[in-house]
């Protein structure tokens, strides 16, 4: 564990704490299951309290990246997507209209994910995916069931990519994509045509893969986005339409 703090970074106890962690595993030199420093050790390398470090630790083990052993001391932990998914959710929420700002995070990631798809996806990979497809189909009338079915076949895809980071992010923002599916199902679902575009366009976009062309692939997906944001612009002005005056 040669990481060293640069002298003179004006950095808090916590950050120091939290910065020293960080570029510990980035640099490889602390990996899952090894033990940190001890406290008295890692207090002078830092230059903070014991007091301030242990809080700083206690954090990083709410996080879910530590493992604090009663008098055996502090293990790193393999990350868990879910605590970053919570960490993400929380984070994002707090912001207007996030939704639609998460949605240009979705549309870059899965557009990569695909074209790897096309390349790396297994045979059990596209069957995961057809039964995905399926589930969607099966639940097109009803928007919760329908949207998390949505959700989950465009999840499947980006697992499919074999892309370690681009699954991690996916999943760090994966109950706001899910709720944005849900939420746009709700919006759609009385359009004219709603039902047969989705079970064409995602289709479409399966046997893309199937066929092994990220081209077309990248091309039907933008397309599925595009046109799917057109399905609910005109749904939201239908329902303005309708409103009595008063």
């Amino acid at each position: 564990m040669s990481t060293m703090l640069a002298e003179g970074d004006d950095l808090s106890g916590v950050e120091k704490v939290f910065t020293f962690f960080r570029d510990a595993l980035l640099d490889g030199t602390l990996k899952p299951g090894e033990r940190l420093l001890g406290e008295r050790e890692l207090s002078l390398r830092l230059s903070v309290s014991r007091p301030l470090l242990r809080e700083a630790l206690r954090s990083l083990a709410m996080l879910g990246f530590l493992d604090i052993r009663h008098g055996k001391g502090a293990y790193v932990r393999q990350a868990d997507i879910n605590v970053l998914s919570d960490f993400f959710t929380f984070s994002l929420a707090q912001q207007p209209d996030i939704l639609d700002d998460v949605m240009q995070a979705r549309i870059a990631i899965e557009c990569q994910a695909i074209r790897l798809a096309c390349e790396r996806a297994t045979e059990s990979d596209l069957k995961r995916i057809g039964s995905k497809l399926t589930r969607l189909m099966d639940t097109l009338h009803d928007p919760i069931e329908g949207g998390t079915a949505d959700f989950a076949f465009h999840q499947a895809i980006v697992e499919a990519g074999h892309s370690e980071a681009l699954t991690t992010l996916y999943g760090a923002i994966g109950e706001l994509l899910r709720r944005s599916h849900v939420q746009r199902r709700e919006v759609t679902v009385s359009e004219p045509g709603i039902v047969d575009y989705l079970v064409e366009a995602h289709r479409e976009v399966f046997l893309s893969i199937v066929d092994r062309n990220p081209d077309a692939a990248d091309r039907k997906l933008r397309d599925h986005f595009a046109i799917g944001d057109e399905f609910r612009r005109r749904s939201l002005i239908s329902a303005f339409a309708r409103r009595p005056q008063t």
